[in-house]
């Protein structure tokens, strides 16, 4: 797996996490709901293309 896309996989996680325990952190579960699906569609993208993963 890509090393970037693994970042911001973490990043997604650690934002998504952040976002639950404060709810006036709220915005942050969306940033980190929409980077994980930016990050999922790039990994799909890789697998159907056949790249290097």
């Amino acid at each position: 797996m890509n090393i970037a896309l693994l970042v911001i996989i973490i990043v997604a996680i650690v934002l998504a996490i952040v976002g639950g325990m404060n709810a006036a952190l709220n915005w942050l579960l969306w940033v980190a709901l929409i980077v994980g699906v930016i990050a999922i569609i790039a990994f799909l993208l890789r697998v159907v293309r056949g790249g290097k993963a």
